[in-house]
């Protein structure tokens, strides 16, 4: 279940799909940077979030999130340590060179079968943002409205600064906060840290 400060903000770009298997095969089949590579391509990392190739099901969420998340959803939630044990640094470098490129992938093959490889690939889409997911502008409110010690206010003002974000801010750490959900609810054969009464 997602948190309710995050259902409220509405949404509606998300694509009806015919099911959750064409959603994988679509993002991850042979040619997923195709329309990248024609164009001449947005790269996939170290640009601002609404510079990044859109994901399949949402406009203002990245295609490497949705991929990146699809796979761990699809095949990793019950692996131990997804997020925690760090995938090999050079084929790490590899896709991502793949990606800014607009080369095309073919995640059939073994060498992107590594889950650690495809985390890491995602914690490093996020950390060469130029943008943070909570936005340089509204980096200072966010620390002090953590700082806030009535929890009703503090939920309250948290809130309101999330609907603040820009779409694609607000969208993408929606979309994150999603599957680290998912994540959490097989805390037990993952071992990654799930919610306070487990």
């Amino acid at each position: 279940m997602m948190p309710p400060f995050l259902l409220a903000k509405t949404d509606n770009t998300s694509v009806n799909r015919a099911s959750r298997t064409d959603d994988i095969k679509a993002l991850w089949g042979i040619n997923i940077m195709k329309k990248a590579k024609k164009s001449g391509g947005p790269k996939a990392f170290g640009v601002r979030l609404e510079e990044c190739q859109p994901a399949v099901n949402n406009k203002f969420v990245p295609l490497i999130v949705e991929m990146c998340c699809g796979v761990v959803e699809e095949t990793g939630l019950d692996y131990t340590g997804i997020y925690r044990v760090p995938g090999n640094n050079a084929m790490v470098s590899h896709l991502q060179e793949h990606l800014n490129k607009g080369m095309d992938i073919n995640t059939a093959e073994e060498r992107w079968q590594d889950l650690n490889v495809i985390s890491s690939l995602l914690k490093s889409f996020f950390r060469k943002l130029p943008e943070p997911l909570f936005t340089d502008d509204k980096y200072i409110d966010f620390i002090d409205a953590n700082r806030i010690e009535d929890a009703e206010e503090r939920l309250k003002t948290t809130k309101k600064l999330l609907h603040d974000l820009p779409d694609y801010y607000y969208h993408t750490l929606k979309y994150l906060v999603g599957h680290l959900k998912k994540v959490a609810d097989h805390c037990d054969q993952n071992k990654v840290p799930g919610p306070p009464d487990h």
